[in-house]
């Protein structure tokens, strides 16, 4: 039994811990009402940036605060992602996070700054940019499976190119390896642009690129597609197969965006972000022109964002593990 002091003692806290209550929701009712920022962990110019600051630029309208995009590259977009880790769980700081310190960098690198598994709080999946299998215009292949069996008739004869050791494209490649049950060789380069380029001239033989990186030299016929790693077609490339019309039928693959906050931020929080996200995508200024290029829109709720993110991280790491890929 508590004594007479005790007692005395508890009940003055009891008014100031109710205080805290009102406060938080006061707090999280009135956001945004100070600029926010969105850190994008790659470098300007890329994808993610092109795609954060039209972003930004409709939020700050929706939402009625600044949005200010920062570019904190490096390290796979390790040194981005931690900065969003480490900050305060307030609503003003978010991640335009990717594939890789969302997913698959847990498995890549040796060591991490941060738990990706427990460090943020998925807001909304922005875009899925799909995977296209292309070779170079000289070549005689005229569907994956010719490409394949040149493969394998002759190990490492076919070159494929990348962004880099553990860029989304090589874990396209590694995948594609496996399912296709065939000795590329891989390449990498310091970007995807220059492996763009050698695929161009015919230095290499494949790559397995995202679409709107890929879709111009499509169009202009210095590439050929083979097959889009998606279940559907696509309108953007209505006559090229999907994957499975090609002979495989587990290849899906595209490299996708997210927005997320640091953990413990408050849901009601990351929900009307979500809301602000979801509403922003519908416009035909952003949503639109995204498609145009090739990619695929999100939208949808936290929890799904969620669910997605656990879905991708157990195939990342099943490839990834078996093809034993290491970050650069």
């Amino acid at each position: 039994m508590m004594d007479r002091r005790t007692l005395l003692a508890a009940a003055t806290l009891l008014p100031a811990a109710a205080t805290l209550l009102p406060a938080a929701a006061s707090a999280q009712a009135a956001w945004p009402s100070r600029p926010m920022r969105i850190i994008v962990p790659f470098p300007p110019g890329g994808l993610a940036d092109l795609l954060a600051r039209p972003l930004a630029a409709r939020l700050q309208t929706t939402l009625g605060q600044p949005v200010v995009v920062e570019n904190r590259p490096g390290a796979g977009g390790n040194i981005g992602a931690d900065l969003v880790a480490k900050a305060a769980a307030d609503g003003y700081t978010w991640l335009l996070g990717s594939i890789g310190p969302l997913a698959a960098n847990q498995f890549l690198f040796a060591s991490m700054p941060y738990d990706t598994r427990t460090a943020f709080a998925p807001a909304a999946l922005l875009v899925n940019t799909p995977k296209v299998i292309v070779v170079a215009r000289n070549r005689p292949w005229q569907s994956v499976q010719q490409m394949l069996e040149a493969a394998r008739a002759r190990p490492d004869s076919v070159r494929a190119g990348s962004a880099g050791n553990g860029s989304s494209l090589h874990i396209a490649l590694e995948l594609l390896k496996q399912q296709g049950a065939a000795p590329i060789l891989h390449i990498p380069y310091r970007g995807a642009a220059p492996a763009v380029t050698d695929l161009v001239s015919g230095q290499i033989d494949l790559m397995v690129d995202n679409l709107p990186n890929i879709l111009p030299q499509i169009r202009e016929g210095t590439v050929r597609a083979l097959a889009v790693a998606t279940p559907q077609r696509l309108p953007q490339l209505p006559d090229v197969p999907t994957t499975a019309e090609a002979g495989l039928p587990n290849f899906v693959f595209g490299t996708w965006f997210g927005l997320a906050a640091p953990a413990r931020t408050p849901p009601e929080i990351v929900a009307r972000m979500a809301g602000a996200v979801d509403a922003a995508l519908r416009e035909a200024e952003i949503g639109g022109r995204l498609s145009e290029q090739g990619a695929v829109l999100g939208g949808g709720t936290p929890e799904a964002f969620a669910s997605f993110i656990a879905a991708q991280t157990a195939a990342l790491e099943a490839v990834i593990r078996a093809a034993n890929i290491r970050a650069e």
